[in-house]
């Protein structure tokens, strides 16, 4: 559950905001001056704070001001009277993640605390989990082929040969198809020359890692690339 700080001392406009936010399904807690907050801040997690600028002891500016100084990223929604553009300027620079000017709209300031809620659970949600790189790195620009961080001195169309299987993994493609998409020729080339250039791009793939087999045979139909 989601935990909401409301930092104000105006127990009316407190009421109304705690029954809202609770029927939202959110925690939410309250205090009435800018030192307990900090402390309760300090003592839990809370995912957002809705901070009133005008309370009896320190400022809302200051509590705000202290927590980004202690690098707390907390949502900040500021609620203010002061009606001035310099006041929300300020509060903006010093790190609000937005504000409301009193009276305000309670279904206008719910919507825009969802939004920051929604806003920093997107910041924490676990990473998924990244695909490894792929041992055989092509650079088509520049015609460089690693694998597993070794650069493969390639002839131009054994270059070509295995970019082009690269690009079909898993796909089965006859010697006939091969080079007509990698010579661009058909019937005009002996069909072993496929075979030939397949050779020497196991045997320079197999002189790093002598168990690769990314180039498979498809027996009595061609080869693919592995998946």
């Amino acid at each position: 559950m989601q935990r909401v700080l409301i930092v104000d001392d105006e127990p009316a406009i407190v009421t109304v905001i705690r029954e809202r936010l609770e029927r939202e399904g959110l925690h939410v807690q309250t205090v009435g001056s800018g030192e307990a907050a900090l402390h309760l801040i300090n003592q839990q997690p809370i995912d957002l704070v809705l901070l009133d600028v005008g309370l009896p002891d320190i400022d809302g500016f200051e509590v705000l001001r202290r927590l980004r100084a202690h690098d707390l990223d907390t949502p900040v929604l500021l609620l203010t009277a002061r009606g001035d553009e310099i006041d929300r300027v300020v509060g903006l620079e010093l790190g609000a993640d937005d504000y409301v000017v009193k009276p305000f709209s309670v279904r206008e300031l719910v919507a825009r605390a969802r939004a920051l809620l929604r806003r920093a659970a997107l910041r924490t949600r676990p990473a998924e989990p990244s695909t490894p790189p792929s041992p055989l790195q092509i650079d088509q620009p520049r015609r460089h082929v690693t694998f597993q961080g070794h650069l493969l001195e390639l002839r131009p169309r054994e270059f070509d040969l295995l970019a082009f299987l690269a690009r079909h993994p898993g796909q089965v493609f006859s010697r006939e198809t091969l080079l007509r998409q990698v010579w661009g020729q058909d019937g005009f080339l002996d069909e072993r020359t496929v075979d030939v250039h397949i050779r020497r791009l196991r045997a320079k793939l197999a002189e790093v890692d002598p168990t690769a087999e990314l180039i498979q045979t498809e027996w009595g139909v061609g080869y693919r690339f592995a998946e």
